[in-house]
Order: C-alpha cells, then sequence, then structure tokens
C-alpha cells in the first residue's frame, strides 16, 4: 500500500468514527445498555391489578437484563401525570405501564391530553389481559347479576359504585354494564384502586369492577362477593360464578389490559432490548404461575403486536365512552 493511499484509508476512518460519535442516539446505542437501573413507573397507587403485574414482569426481567428493574407508583390526573412525565423523560432508562386507561380512554375524554399515546411512546410488549370481577359488599341482597340489576332497579341512583378514577377499567366496566343492563349506580371515582377497596369492604360504597388480582383474595375470605365476571367464559378459579353473559347479556365482555411503554426517543436499540426482555419474561413459568395465582392471563406480544392491539382498542372503547359520556374529572 502506498504512502497516499494509506494516508487516505486512515482519512475515512478517522472522519467515519467522528460522525458516529457525533450522532448522540447512535453513541447512546452503541453505549453498553442498561448502564444504571431502571425505573418502571406504574401510573397509579399501589394495591392493583398494574402493580401486581408490573412487579411480576420486573422482578424476571431484572434477571437477565444486566440492571435491576425497579417499580416506581406515581399516581393522578387519571395516569397523564407519570404519562408525562416519562414521555419527557430523557435519562433512557424510564419506562412505563400502559393501560387501557392511559392508552385507549384518556385520549377520547381530555381535550387536551399532555401526551400523545401514539407520538410520545413507542410500544414495548402487551404483558397481561386482566379478567374484570363485578363485586360487592356482603350487605348487598343480590347473590348474582340478576338480582343484582333487580336491587339496582329498585332504588335507581341510590346507591353507589367505587373505580380506580374517572376513565379508569373499572369506572368504563360499570358504565358498560350499566348500559346493557338499564341500571343507574353514581360513581364515586378514588385515586388507585387500593383506596377505592378500603370504602367498599368497609361498606361506604356497594359494588365495583375491578380486575381479579386485586381483589381474588377478598372473593375466597368473605370481605366480598363476586356476582358476575366480564369474561367470555367461566374462571377455573371461580368456578361458581357465571359471567355476565351467561346472566341475561349475551356477547358482553370486558377485560384490563396491561403493557410496556418507552419514551419514543428511546434508540431503537435499547427497545428492541426491553421487547425482548419483557417477552421472555413473560413466558417463564414463574411469571405464568404467579398471574395465574391472581387471575391474570399472561400475553407477551411483540412490539407491532401491542402496536396494533392499542388501534383496535381505541376504535372499540371509542364510541362506548361517548354514549356514556365520560368525562375527565372536574370537568
Amino acid at each position: 500500500m502506498n504512502i497516499n493511499a494509506f494516508s487516505r484509508r486512515r482519512f475515512l476512518l478517522s472522519a467515519g468514527a467522528a460522525a458516529v460519535a457525533s450522532h448522540p442516539l447512535a453513541g447512546l446505542a452503541q453505549a453498553a445498555w442498561p448502564r444504571r437501573p431502571l425505573r418502571l413507573v406504574v401510573p397509579f397507587a399501589p394495591g392493583g391489578s398494574s402493580e401486581i403485574v408490573a412487579r411480576a414482569a420486573a422482578a424476571e426481567m431484572a434477571k437477565s437484563i444486566g440492571a435491576n428493574v425497579y417499580v416506581e407508583n406515581k399516581p393522578g390526573g387519571a395516569g397523564n401525570i407519570a404519562m408525562q412525565e416519562v414521555a419527557g423523560s430523557t435519562d433512557d432508562h424510564s419506562f412505563i405501564l400502559g393501560h387501557i386507561g392511559t392508552l385507549a380512554v384518556n385520549p377520547f375524554i381530555f381535550q387536551k391530553l399532555p401526551y400523545d399515546p401514539v407520538r410520545d411512546f413507542a410500544p414495548v410488549s402487551l404483558l397481561s389481559k386482566v379478567p374484570s370481577l363485578y363485586v360487592v359488599h356482603p350487605d348487598v341482597p343480590a347473590k348474582n347479576m340478576k338480582e343484582f340489576v333487580a336491587f339496582l332497579k329498585a332504588k335507581p341512583g341510590s346507591y353507589n359504585y367505587g373505580s380506580a378514577g374517572n376513565g379508569s377499567a373499572g369506572h368504563l366496566a360499570f358504565e358498560y354494564l350499566k348500559m346493557v343492563s338499564g341500571t343507574f349506580m353514581v360513581h364515586v371515582p378514588y385515586r388507585g384502586t387500593g383506596p377505592m377497596l378500603t370504602d367498599l369492604m368497609a361498606g361506604r360504597l356497594e359494588a365495583a369492577a375491578v380486575g381479579a388480582p386485586a381483589i381474588l383474595q377478598f372473593i375466597k375470605n368473605g370481605k366480598l362477593r363476586c356476582i358476575a365476571t366480564g369474561t367470555a367464559q367461566r374462571l377455573p378459579q371461580l368456578p361458581d360464578v357465571p359471567t355476565v353473559a351467561e346472566q341475561g347479556f349475551p356477547g358482553f365482555e370486558m377485560t384490563q389490559w396491561y403493557g410496556l411503554l418507552a419514551p419514543a426517543k428511546w434508540p431503537k436499540p435499547n427497545v428492541a432490548r426491553l421487547e425482548a426482555e419483557a417477552i421472555k419474561a413473560v413466558k417463564t413459568a414463574s411469571v405464568q404461575e404467579r398471574l395465574a395465582q391472581e387471575t391474570a392471563l399472561a400475553v407477551g406480544s411483540t412490539s407491532a403486536e401491542f402496536a396494533s392491539f392499542i388501534s383496535q382498542e381505541q376504535a372499540r372503547w371509542k364510541p362506548v365512552i361517548a354514549r356514556a359520556q365520560i368525562k375527565p374529572e372536574g370537568s
């Protein structure tokens, strides 16, 4: 190799290295990632289905992703506060648990949403679908859905049901039931499932629709009575409890769902790494058994599948929200 050719080669290699170094995303993608503990934000108060799903996945992901994955609950604003924070984060280590409320409901109930569920986030993986259970306080004189509907129709508007907040899955589930059954109850929104369950079990509420993981233990110990499941088929954990569809409302189905989202600005290799780790975690026997114990279904979809699912759910719930005239708190 002559001197001129050698010098030209050194110049091209140096220029190429400088170009890579000057591109911030390329530098992040090439650097070892994660470089520190990962923060999984849950946009709801502790004690609900969201925390159970998040902690089960996070604990398993931490075993192979090369860093601790810790869960941080950040409730408020129907999930908008946490979604906005994570969408604008720049630390490359904060991601969030997406939910039917923050992804398929809030876009249609808030006139000005502080985040765009499509533009601001990269779907990672749909982790789990959670059956919604319709429960009442033991003092309510209704053993099944037929008796409950009759109970409500005898005194319309005299009873209250609680939810984790306006636009939450529990809110949607009960408004859906009210529409198909022609009944009326007063909605009492809370800041999370945990505080709502406290009041329900204390008798300050008559009923609620809650994800199975958060209330199965209270059903089994008699603190709450389950009068129907929102699933298409009966649950193995509650074989004697019929579905809503079985009790006179054909085609009725209501489940919650949870999935991981990363800020859209994340380097694609990091999103792909998180996707692979999430899928691997959800497919493990330990996570599947943990979720099954709480009547939650493990999914573990690809990023593309999750993106398509979100779009389908938005199309499904938009007309339901319009018919029920669901509005955010204080509007």
